[in-house]
């Protein structure tokens, strides 16, 4: 077969988009657009980097960080998100053996999230609007320094995200819950509370010889508590972007309202409550209930502790609603009980219940030995090292002495916000991936098994090396968000950028397997509209 064939039709032409079901075209609809982003994110982490040793005539400072503030909120949102969001909304009517809810819901949560990452891109680009991911009042509202228009703009994109978030959700309880057309009525509220873990605490206390079977499988739980967190975060988050748009509005109109009443100790912790649902609640619950089910499926072995690790996904839930005061640490107006309790205690209770998910995924893995070491396998374990290198980094910061040392650093960046997201959550997701490919594509196989050993090794050295490189300059006095002209950090910066290049490799040997593994005409083909989609949304058995 021709290079061109291969390149055009995919591997040996195994994979048909015409012959995909519309759930199965729509799941690899959010993850290709989400691997677009990634892209995005790598370029963009890259010519910061470069920037970082050397100012670039083409970019400006303005640019710069315009551009340091998009990175981030693209990566959550329109990366991580998109897919997901696309694996859930797949895996949660798969798992349930039962048809998704709502095509449409779906197609609305792919369209908002997708459009609302690219038009707070956008917005930055062109305006440099550039409060930095923090938002921190009254920047956001700073008109002397931001176009408010552009701000406007920006915010209305995060708006049009949170919103594509909230369908999501609505989406997942509702498969979950509702009854099929033609179905036998299902009991809503056992699938509810066995969604949101109180079957696994109940059967704790239980004799053996009483304990009743669960209705919904454990990674649908998971999926079901991290999304409690979304629907939280998407509220917050949506009221935050109201109240600046507002602000925005009126300075557009020639009314300053920066003198209106905003507590700005309040809005930290009112934001930093939302946002922190994302980085220590719904990451963390996400990410072990994808975890579990890796570990089940590769293993074809039930989950080592499973009533446990249910019952330690609901405390995760609400340890995510009390965890957020460990980012006010160096805030001297934040009351110290705040300090102590959420900063410092709820914290490092995170280590004991990732720590026993952890444990859990190993114990089912070693249950199951010898394994074949397959792309999932792999991923799978990097992502695990990843969350074991991050997690300690990010407890060590929720000291209040260490975080006089350590806040605002390269380290925070680094060793814990990089590590976690590159090696962690990425890695994870990409044996998710691995995982789903064959039944998102009916049976397609890989192109090239060493572009996945590739893909691997870069990815992983690449993702550990820019952390630790970032954390050595964090630990020698280099603060985020902040320019260095006289060359005092260059060398970690050009050793985190080498890095960064492996990243970069890592994810192009990734797309090319991917795009001849189904071709040219087969990634268009997911783009294509399916007929007949009430009849066709679950993939033939």
């Amino acid at each position: 077969m021709s290079f061109v064939k291969t390149l055009m039709n995919g591997e040996q032409g195994l994979f048909k988009a015409g012959s995909l079901t519309a759930m199965q075209k729509l799941a690899l609809r959010f993850v290709v657009v989400g691997l677009v982003y990634y892209l995005f994110v790598v370029v963009e982490g890259m010519l910061m980097r470069i920037y970082a040793v050397e100012q670039i005539s083409m970019i400006s400072q303005d640019q710069y960080f315009a551009i340091l503030t998009a990175h981030p909120l693209v990566g959550i949102f329109g990366s991580t998100y998109l897919i997901v969001m696309g694996a859930f909304l797949f895996l949660v009517p798969f798992l349930m053996k039962k048809p998704i809810y709502s095509l449409k819901l779906a197609n609305w949560n792919f369209g908002l999230i997708a459009g609302g990452t690219f038009t707070f891109w956008a917005a930055g680009f062109i305006s440099h609007y550039a409060p930095l991911y923090t938002l921190y009042w009254p920047l956001p509202a700073d008109f002397s320094q931001f176009n408010p228009v552009g701000g406007a703009i920006f915010v209305l994109g995060i708006a049009l995200i949170m919103v594509g978030s909230m369908l999501f959700v609505v989406n997942v309880f509702k498969t979950i819950t509702y009854t099929p057309e033609g179905w036998e009525k299902q009991p809503a509220g056992r699938l509810l509370g066995s969604a949101l873990g109180t079957s696994g605490i109940a059967n704790i206390f239980r004799k053996k010889k009483n304990r009743r079977e669960h209705l919904v499988p454990l990674p649908v739980a998971a999926i079901a508590r991290g999304s409690v967190d979304v629907a939280l975060n998407a509220i917050i988050l949506l009221f935050t972007g109201v109240l600046i748009l507002v602000f925005m509005v009126a300075a557009i109109l020639g009314h300053d309202l920066r003198e209106s009443a905003i507590d700005a100790l309040l809005y930290k912790n009112w934001f930093w409550w939302g946002l922190d649902l994302i980085a220590d609640g719904l990451v963390l619950i996400f990410v072990a209930g994808t975890w579990y089910l890796l570990a089940t499926m590769i293993t074809g072995k039930k989950l080592f502790m499973g009533n446990i690790a249910r019952a330690a996904l609901l405390v995760e839930l609400i340890v995510s609603w009390t965890v957020w005061s460990h980012h006010l640490l160096s805030d001297q107006a934040q009351p110290a009980i705040l300090k102590v309790l959420s900063g410092e205690m709820v914290t490092a209770f995170e280590l004991i219940t990732q720590g026993l998910a952890f444990f859990i995924v190993l114990a089912t893995l070693w249950s199951a030995r010898p394994l074949k070491m397959t792309n999932e396998l792999k991923f799978l374990l990097g992502g695990l090292a990843g969350f074991a290198l991050a997690v300690p980094a990010g407890i060590m910061q929720a000291d209040v002495g260490l975080n006089r040392i350590l806040h605002n650093t390269q380290w925070i960046i680094g060793p814990h916000v990089h590590v976690a997201i590159l090696v962690g959550l990425t890695m994870t997701l990409y044996s998710a991936i691995y995982f789903l490919f064959p039944i998102l594509t009916n049976g397609a196989k890989w192109y090239s098994q060493k572009l996945a050993n590739i893909h691997f090794w870069l990815h992983l050295i690449g993702g550990i090396g820019m952390g630790a490189f970032m954390g050595m300059a964090g630990l020698k006095g280099m603060l985020r968000r902040t320019l260095y002209f006289n060359g005092e950090f260059d060398l970690y910066m050009i050793l985190a950028a080498v890095c960064g290049t492996l990243l970069l490799l890592s994810f192009l040997a990734f797309f090319y397997n991917l795009v001849m593994s189904v071709g040219v005409n087969g990634v268009i083909g997911i783009f294509r509209p399916t007929k007949n989609v009430n009849k066709d949304l679950l993939p033939a058995e």
